[in-house]
């Protein structure tokens, strides 16, 4: 386990080989994208046993599809398209400055930290790192310790493809986590709750570091009178139990027409039946791990049934020898705002499920809550997909499914409000992990000189000034 003095010192490592080489080429830049793909790609068997072992079981073709495929996909794309990324844009100086010339030149920051959670524990560790190595920096990585056999392989890994001046993994407790959001990195990228977000912000603010912060939140579905019904469960409950619900942008809620509630209650009942035939004991449903989560998300069920709300269980609890246990598929039908299922992410199997009046009464009540990191509407309605776009704010929107836009490298990944700030992948995360260096040049012919005192005022009234 790393300690406060091998922090730093690997910090100072990477600060003076960065230093050294503060520009590498887009070769090596390249160079190092590759060999982060070769690693997920010759090690996706282990990389799947190690994130199994710390959920108790998790279903494989979910750590394929959300953990090893965005990897490729994702370092593939920036690879790609990195030559045209790095190259300078010009920009206009107006004709009062012409001959002169203007660009942006992308300039990498140095040393890049990330703290990542355990929900995704490989995915949402490298693919940052993918965008900053791509923009030319060095990378520290602390896992969580929520992950530990994901933490060690990666640990593992890393020392075997990279140099530790290049990249290196820190593994240990929350306490090596306090301290390394506490380094005095060039960036640090969070992915986790708002509470840690909060205090890893206070600990770079001391050090003046820039922070990106993905912190997830209540994340609305909208159900509009002309969507399909089956087509509208089918892609919620994908979005909702891929991972048992622990994905920071899963459907958090459903609000829906009350005229249809019922018949969208049924039609979410066939679709989990269909997706799970075996319930909770199939392979392709995973399990939540640790005590502490298993706690809280039943504290929130109790609660709601307290109160009265119909619960809908689609399975039963199933505990598992590995350690970890699998909590069914559930909705929860029209919990009232003030209920923790509604006041907390839920981030697990539960689904609360609300009529409302109308999607004027909707968009309200999406309105009234706090910023999401993503928003899904099922409607065809132009008109309403454009107040939605218009009258919401959301790190993220989809129109008819949900998830997918976080498997798009072209598309911004971020918060807004309380659900983070600052967003990262692809071109974005190129320029979350620059400086947009201002570069102006004076040409030979300028006549700037006659703007020098004493200041001649028919020359000013010429030139607008």
């Amino acid at each position: 386990m790393s300690d406060a003095r091998d922090l730093t010192a690997h910090l100072d490592a990477q600060r003076r080989a960065f230093n050294a080489a503060p520009y590498p080429s887009l070769a090596t830049r390249r160079e190092r994208l590759t060999r982060l793909a070769t690693l997920t790609r010759r090690h996706r068997d282990e990389i799947a046993e190690a994130i199994s072992m710390d959920f108790g079981q998790r279903a494989e073709m979910e750590t394929r599809l959300a953990e090893v495929t965005t990897i490729l996909q994702g370092a593939g794309y920036a690879r790609r398209k990195l030559r045209r990324w790095m190259r300078p844009r010009r920009r206009p100086v107006g004709w009062r400055l012409l001959p002169a010339r203007a660009k942006v030149h992308y300039q990498p920051l140095g040393v890049v930290g990330i703290i990542s959670p355990s929900n995704y524990p490989w995915s949402l560790a490298w693919l940052p790192a993918i965008d900053a190595l791509a923009a030319g920096n060095r990378v520290m990585i602390k896992p969580s310790e929520q992950a530990p056999a994901t933490s060690a392989l990666m640990a593992r890994l890393a020392a075997r493809y990279f140099a530790p001046e290049e990249l290196c993994v820190m593994e240990g407790d929350a306490g090596v986590a306090r301290a390394f959001s506490a380094l005095p990195f060039d960036h640090l990228l969070f992915t986790g709750s708002a509470t840690i977000g909060r205090e890893v912000a206070r600990a770079a603010a001391a050090n003046l570091t820039p922070t990106t912060l993905e912190l997830g939140g209540k994340t609305p579905v909208l159900v509009a009178g002309d969507a399909d019904l089956e087509k509208a469960a089918e892609r919620i409950a994908f979005g909702k139990w891929l991972n048992a619900g622990r994905t920071c942008i899963a459907p958090d809620h459903v609000l829906v027409e009350a005229s249809r509630l019922e018949a969208f209650l049924k039609a979410m009942q066939r679709q989990v039946a269909r997706f799970y035939p075996e319930g909770t004991a199939s392979r392709d449903y995973s399990a939540v791990p640790g005590a502490e989560h298993r706690e809280r998300l039943e504290a929130m069920l109790h609660e709601a049934r307290d109160h009265g709300c119909r619960v809908i269980e689609l399975g039963e609890t199933l505990a598992l020898a590995e350690g970890g246990v699998k909590l069914p598929p559930t909705l929860v039908v029209d919990p009232t705002e003030h209920l923790a299922i509604m006041r907390e992410e839920i981030f697990g199997p539960w689904l609360p499920v609300i009529g409302v009046a109308d999607m004027d009464a909707a968009i309200a009540r999406v309105r009234r809550g706090s910023r999401p990191l993503a928003l899904y509407a099922f409607t065809d309605d132009a008109e309403l997909r454009r107040r939605l776009l218009e009258a919401t704010h959301s790190g993220g929107v989809v129109f008819n499914d949900t998830l997918w836009h976080n498997a798009v490298p072209a598309l911004p990944f971020g918060g807004v409000g309380e659900s983070g700030s600052g967003a990262y992948h692809g071109e974005a995360g190129f320029a979350r992990f620059s400086h947009a260096r201002a570069v102006f040049i004076q040409s030979r012919r300028s006549p700037v000189g006659w703007l020098n005192p004493p200041y001649r005022r028919w020359l000013l009234r010429l030139l607008g000034l």
